[in-house]
């Protein structure tokens, strides 16, 4: 008698060859799109219009100051020359130092992308778990009230601007509803009287210096994460109380694209003849729907979430000035106005590759969801 045919441990756990080599290409194609993203972002950068020495120095910028303020800051160098500079101090982990400021690009990083970073991946969270539930609702009562109502919110989140939603739930959670238990902070990271001891004091690493150091005061700055895991409870509670209402102005609108996708997506695979095969064997609804439906409707829900990312940090540049807070995307406005080529350059450019490894994830994921992908 044959002996029956089982799955090798190899096979089974996904890290086959076929999955590594289908992550190989996708880390060696995201080699020349950072390169694209260094030149496109130093090229932007000097096409803005204005001069940084006269944004800098306003009534003070004389012929002669200005002429030491480029010499300074090597803008009278050639376009080439100053494009060689910048790819050399990148290749040193150099981002520059800020025109305006004085202040070296990679504080400003440590000091205010782990603000940006909590929102966005706080909105994200809210939006794809929101909205693929609502999707899975929607798409398994179909033409319900669950589901109209579901596609209602969704229209009405998508057409409703960051800056709009944003003052209104500052209206009606911090002035309406001001004397009851529902009153939320509208801005600020923090109430007053209320501070978060660094992981550096937490841990007796007062007396660290070089990058571990900047590791660790990164981590310090993202108030959600250092409260999690030194046990500042209240600081905990206070700083997600502070993050609800720009979170869920930020996630609104990714939230009902989700949505929605997922409802399309999955009503397409309703209607194959395996589901009405998985019916017919007499499955539970929620059974079909779930483990057979939403497993082979995802892929697009999956893509939707990577992308919402950078609607996410683009986003953030409105949401952190309607509430308050100081994070990446106020930083790069005020630099964008202020000329200043170092800070516009750098923080962009943490953006983008933090957007490209995203979607990086995101492709590398389509292999874990759909074998036919990496077999490809």
């Amino acid at each position: 008698m044959a002996a029956p045919f089982r799955v090798s441990a190899s096979r089974s756990s996904g890290y086959t060859p076929a999955m590594l080599r289908f992550i190989t290409r996708r880390v060696l194609l995201t080699i020349p799109v950072l390169i694209g993203i260094v030149f496109v972002v130093f090229a932007v950068a000097r096409i803005l219009p204005g001069d940084p020495c006269k944004a800098a120095l306003g009534e003070r910028a004389t012929e002669a100051r200005c002429a030491l303020f480029r010499e300074r800051f090597g803008l009278d160098e050639p376009i080439p020359v100053q494009f060689g500079i910048y790819l050399s101090d990148l290749s040193r982990g150099d981002l520059g130092t800020s025109i305006s400021q004085g202040v070296p690009v990679s504080d400003m990083l440590v000091q205010r992308l782990p603000l940006t970073l909590e929102l966005t991946f706080f909105a994200l969270a809210l939006a794809a778990s929101l909205g693929i539930l609502l999707g899975v609702a929607a798409a398994a009562r179909r033409n319900s009230a669950v589901d109209v109502a579901t596609m209602v919110g969704a229209n009405l989140g998508i057409s409703t601007p960051v800056f709009v939603l944003g003052l209104l739930l500052i209206f009606i959670f911090a002035v309406v509803l001001r004397d009851t238990p529902f009153v939320l902070p509208p801005g600020g990271r923090l109430t007053a009287g209320v501070t978060i001891i660094p992981l550096t004091e937490s841990w007796g690493l007062t007396e660290l210096e070089g990058p571990l150091r900047i590791v660790v005061d990164f981590f310090s700055n993202m108030y959600l994460l250092n409260s999690l895991i030194t046990g500042q409870w209240e600081v905990l509670g206070d700083a997600l109380r502070h993050l609800i209402l720009p979170a869920v102005a930020l996630a609104t609108i990714p939230l009902s694209i989700i949505a929605r996708i997922t409802r399309s997506s999955l009503l397409d695979v309703l209607g194959q003849d395996y589901i009405r095969t998985a019916r017919a064997k007499g499955l539970s609804e929620q059974r079909v729907v779930l483990r057979h439906g939403l497993r082979n409707a995802i892929l697009p829900v999956v893509t939707v979430i990577g992308l919402s990312l950078g609607s996410l940090l683009a986003g953030a540049v409105l949401t952190e000035s309607i509430f308050g807070l100081t994070g990446l995307g106020r930083t790069i406005t005020d630099a964008v106005l202020a000329r200043d080529y170092a800070v516009v350059q750098g923080l962009t450019l943490v953006t983008a590759v933090i957007y490209v490894l995203v979607n990086l994830i995101v492709d590398i994921s389509y292999g874990y969801l759909d074998p036919r992908i990496r077999l490809q």
